[in-house]
């Protein structure tokens, strides 16, 4: 059993972390704002930090409490947001990973799980899928963002001795993910189409993503807790889905009858995405366990039970 500290606990992916974690009896803390997160995302009695990972209270907070390891999921996540408002983005991203690291300098022992991006560190592929070997050019300075908070994990782990697992995530879907504050076209198109309404592709739809259910997330989290594997991972399923197919599959499921629009491709969005997860496989003995269909299926079930 480890002492857990989980940054952006109380969010869409850091939630189901912290699940997967007390099942399997670790001692979990989170340290959230609730920007984005929530309280009733957590299980009770689970000791929740409400700070901002920037400030010298979350710095204080590392420090007393002296975790076993660091899962941090915290971050800005909108490529939208990371082009607009690069100085945020890297911000967030940036400093406040810094911040988080800066007391593990004087603990030799510890380990980090972090939340990379795959797509968005790879940028447009010249293979698919993608190893973690392909080149990383970000087409957004979201994706840079992660790759240079990689880059300081390797410098800690160097210098300072401190461990760490850089998990590179597909796109992310399932219960929980809020349609309105993060990136996440599952959720807007399910909140849409189960209120009888239009949904609106960007571009052309020919745009292809490796979508990766939660549950599959947290568990390969979780296994990277307990092996502390050292290095990169792709976390995804290697299959490619484009967005227009996505659409059509959901609006079978949850809406027939609605439309799909169509608009201007947004900046920094890259057109094809799927990364190898063989990797993974060998390193953490992870796989993917839910198709898209049937992830589709329970996160358009959560919907219908969350609007209620």
């Amino acid at each position: 059993m480890a002492t857990v500290l989980v940054t952006g606990g109380a969010g869409f992916i850091g939630s189901h972390i912290v699940d997967r974690l007390l099942a399997r009896s670790h001692k979990v803390h989170v340290l959230d704002d609730l920007s984005s997160g929530s309280r009733s995302n957590l299980a009770q009695g689970v000791p929740l930090h409400e700070l901002d990972m920037r400030s010298p209270e979350a710095r204080e907070l590392v420090e007393s409490l002296a975790p076993d390891v660091i899962v941090h999921t915290a971050a800005q996540v909108s490529v939208r947001i990371s082009m607009d408002q690069p100085t945020l983005d890297s911000d967030l991203n940036v400093t406040g990973l810094i911040n988080i690291l800066a007391p593990l300098r004087a603990r030799k022992g510890a380990h980090v799980v972090f939340l990379s991006s795959g797509g968005a560190v790879y940028g447009e592929q010249d293979c698919f899928p993608a190893p973690e070997t392909h080149p990383a050019r970000p087409e957004s300075l979201y994706g840079l963002s992660k790759k240079v908070g990689e880059m300081y994990l390797e410098f800690w782990s160097r210098v300072w001795g401190v461990t760490s697992t850089s998990l590179r995530l597909a796109n992310v879907y399932g219960p929980r993910q809020n349609p309105h504050g993060e990136a996440g076209v599952v959720a807007i198109f399910c909140e849409r189409l189960l209120a009888g309404r239009s949904i609106t592709v960007h571009g052309t739809g020919k745009q292809t993503r490796d979508f990766v259910y939660v549950e599959d997330v947290a568990e390969a989290v979780a296994r990277a807790v307990d092996s502390r594997a050292i290095g990169e991972f792709n976390i995804g399923t290697s299959r490619e889905t484009s967005i227009a197919e996505l659409a059509e599959s959901l609006r079978g499921i949850a809406c027939p009858e609605a439309e799909i629009l169509y608009a201007e491709a947004k900046p920094g969005e890259q057109l094809r995405s799927c990364i190898d997860v063989a990797k993974a496989k060998r390193g953490l003995a992870w796989a993917p366990t839910v198709d898209l269909s049937a992830g589709l299926k329970r996160t358009l079930a959560w919907y219908q039970t969350a609007t209620r």
